[in-house]
């Protein structure tokens, strides 16, 4: 109803209402899309295989608490650093009820969804002079 957008704020604040008006079985289906995850870059060097365990056993227990995937938005952290991030928001995000957690996970995917559309517009060929803005999506381990 609003299309064609003017700019890229335009487009994402109507991405940004869109999201706001997801119902709870909205969020229920994004948070089972195959589509919102994304993995982690691969980690060498000492104790990699250590933290990748201990990623796999957070999860595990994400995923039986709540029942979805852990879903985080990773714009703008280098790879090095995005490993570390998603264990801490693991742990600090068990301790949240499961309402509170909900809409965590929804700001998560809104926050996914605006890189999306920036990237997405960054790259058409009529975008002149947007920023291209980087990222990784919603986050299950291997």
């Amino acid at each position: 109803a609003h299309r064609p957008y003017p700019d890229l704020d335009a487009l994402l604040a109507a991405g940004d209402e869109a999201s706001y008006d997801l119902t709870p079985a909205d969020l229920d289906e994004a948070l089972a899309d195959e589509a919102v995850v994304g993995r982690l870059p691969a980690a060498d060097g000492p104790g990699a295989r250590a933290a990748h365990t201990a990623l796999r056993a957070a999860h595990a227990e994400y995923q039986r608490r709540f029942g979805h995937v852990f879903v985080i938005c990773l714009d703008g952290l280098r790879p090095a650093e995005m490993r570390d991030r998603v264990l801490a928001e693991i742990h600090a995000r068990l301790d949240n009820e499961k309402d509170a957690e909900r809409v965590q996970a929804a700001e998560e995917l809104r926050r996914i969804a605006r890189g999306r559309l920036a990237r997405l517009i960054a790259g058409h060929p009529q975008a002149s002079g947007i920023k291209q803005v980087s990222g990784i999506m919603g986050f299950r381990p291997a």
